[in-house]
């Protein structure tokens, strides 16, 4: 039942369970070949008899909601240090946000959840925490939500196009989304409790549109935006937090699918607010960067999905770099006016990304 297509389609996202160490529970997202295309949250738990493996038995539904088109599913799942899971979802695609769903509240689809996988509600395989926007919203209101009847308390944030990738700041707890944009302008978000981004309204920082005139403070900007000629599909990446390059502590890593760059923005950790933006030269440049992950010590790695250059890579200083035969990343840095301080290489045995 799981979608074998290219594209968007698949497994998307994987979580382990904060107390994975004690119930060996773990967590997959995926997209389904059935009509009409669905996206799946499960739960399952380590075999007993090979902890390798998954109990297929172990299998449970935790959410399934419908997606209309092949593209735009989001998909990453990670927990937060406040031991919720938090669940991306893209606005169903195709282009524009035809459906509308980044703006409505009714709909799963163009959001960011946030749900509790330790308890059950009435209807639903998951709990909602109490102190969700919309649950509290709703409370103040005398138990009637700001829009009309049906929306879904599970939201967290909204008004997204395609969140590929978030991950949350190992150090600050802070969650960063990266959303993939239509036109004009890619976009790196800062996650907060109940924030609205805009799409399909605004895309970046401006109106999506010539005819949208929509701005004012319900709309938070991103902290960090390039243009389509710079590339044009972000892949999100991680808050460095390893030990082996002390000089990107802080930076987020980044990446765009189309054009293979790598960046490494500089955040104020006071402020969460975007301080410089490095380029990381490298000589996979030009191929589809498809995600990131970080191991257990804070180092970051990413994964690029071409024929030419297939595998999962991470970062080392250049001087590192230059000592290993079979990388030109060290040719590109010696022709580099200002180079970063790191560049990525490709590594034979990496920890699993999280």
């Amino acid at each position: 039942h799981y979608a074998d297509k290219q594209n968007e389609e698949g497994l998307l996202g994987l979580a382990f369970h904060p107390r994975f160490a004690e119930n060996g529970e773990f967590f997959v997202h995926y997209s389904t070949k059935t009509s009409p295309l669905t996206m799946v949250l499960e739960r399952y738990r380590v075999s007993k008899d090979d902890p390798e493996s998954a109990d297929a038995a172990s299998a449970e539904e935790i959410l399934r909601v419908e997606h209309p088109a092949w593209n735009h599913k989001g998909g990453t799942i990670c927990f937060g240090p406040d031991g919720y899971l938090y669940v991306a979802y893209g606005d169903g695609g195709k282009q524009n946000d035809p459906f509308g769903n980044g703006q409505n509240l009714q709909s799963l689809l163009g959001k960011v959840l946030r749900i509790d996988v330790d308890s059950k509600g009435e209807k639903t395989a998951y709990g909602i925490p109490d102190d969700n926007p919309f649950v509290a919203v709703m409370a103040e209101n005398g138990g009637k939500p700001p829009r009309p009847s049906g929306v879904r308390r599970e939201i967290w944030a909204y008004g997204l196009r395609n969140p590929w990738r978030m991950s949350f700041d190992r150090r600050t707890g802070r969650l960063w989304i990266a959303d993939v944009g239509q036109d004009l302008w890619e976009e790196i978000n800062l996650g907060a409790k109940g924030a609205n981004y805009g799409w399909s309204l605004r895309e970046g920082n401006q109106p999506y549109a010539p005819t949208n005139t929509a701005t004012g403070p319900g709309f938070v900007d991103p902290v960090w935006q390039y243009a389509h000629d710079i590339g044009k599909s972000i892949t999100g990446g991680n808050v460095y937090r390893g030990k082996k390059l002390p000089e990107l502590d802080g930076c987020y890593l980044y990446a765009d699918y189309v054009s293979g760059r790598l960046w490494a923005l500089g955040i104020d950790e006071t402020t969460g607010r975007a301080t410089a933006n490095r380029p990381i030269p490298h000589d996979r440049e030009g191929l589809p960067v498809l995600s990131f992950g970080e191991d257990e010590a804070g180092e970051v790695y990413f994964t690029i999905l071409s024929p030419d250059g297939r595998g999962i890579y991470t970062f080392r200083r250049r001087e590192e770099a230059a000592s290993r035969p079979h990388t030109s990343a060290s040719r590109e840095i010696a022709a580099a006016n200002s180079p970063p301080a790191s560049e990525p290489s490709t590594t034979s045995s990496p920890s699993q990304p999280r």
